[in-house]
């Protein structure tokens, strides 16, 4: 049987990193075998397009052209091959982010996102997508406490963030059945009940 491939995304600051890590001892907990993945990134590639996406001014397409470079290199390389021989993914964000990001944050044209989604996935979507959703001040406040050196995208404005979350909420409600939003303000116990739900429906 094919896997099932599972997105997780949301702004920076939201807890989607947290939530991808116990989802995948979970999914394992429960006897699948699971691969671990995120964008950019994924692959040897792609680790390293992301160190040049995460690190070094460029282009607003050229910077979307990259992201779907690495997911090209993730779908051929470790996605489609994991699926097929019946592994779940869980990956750290997945082409929503391109939508909220470089479109939603940035400003490029929908249909130029459109037209590369196209043609790196030709109709490939995820099982399952969840937004964690958190306002953008408690998110911006989160990110200030890591303490760790924050990244290109993570030195963007309270502004950005909002059109990026905006952006995630407008494409959950054109697409309910796959994009399920969660709010990131309820405890740690409380969202982990709900994705063990929605592990249910798959």
């Amino acid at each position: 049987m094919r896997g099932k491939f599972i997105t997780l995304e949301g702004i920076d600051g939201a807890g989607k990193s947290t939530h991808h890590a116990w989802l995948v001892g979970y999914l394992k907990s429960q006897g699948r075998e699971v691969v671990a993945t995120r964008e950019p990134g994924g692959t040897e590639l792609g680790e390293k397009l992301r160190a040049l996406l995460l690190s070094e001014p460029m282009h607003l397409e050229t910077e979307a052209l990259l992201m779907f470079a690495a997911r090209r290199e993730h779908l051929d390389k470790l996605i489609l091959p994991a699926l097929k021989s019946g592994k779940w993914v869980v990956s750290d964000r997945f082409t929503d982010a391109s939508y909220a990001y470089q479109g939603g944050g940035r400003g490029l044209a929908r249909e130029k996102i459109q037209v590369l989604e196209r043609w790196v996935q030709t109709g490939f979507q995820p099982d399952i997508t969840v937004v964690f959703d958190l306002p953008t001040e408690i998110a911006c406040e989160r990110l200030a406490k890591t303490g760790q050196a924050p990244d290109r995208f993570e030195l963007e404005t309270r502004a950005f963030f909002e059109r990026v979350r905006k952006t995630y909420l407008r494409r959950a409600v054109t697409e309910p059945d796959r994009i399920k939003v969660v709010d990131s303000r309820q405890s740690l116990d409380d969202i982990r009940k709900i994705l063990e739900k929605f592990i249910v429906t798959l």
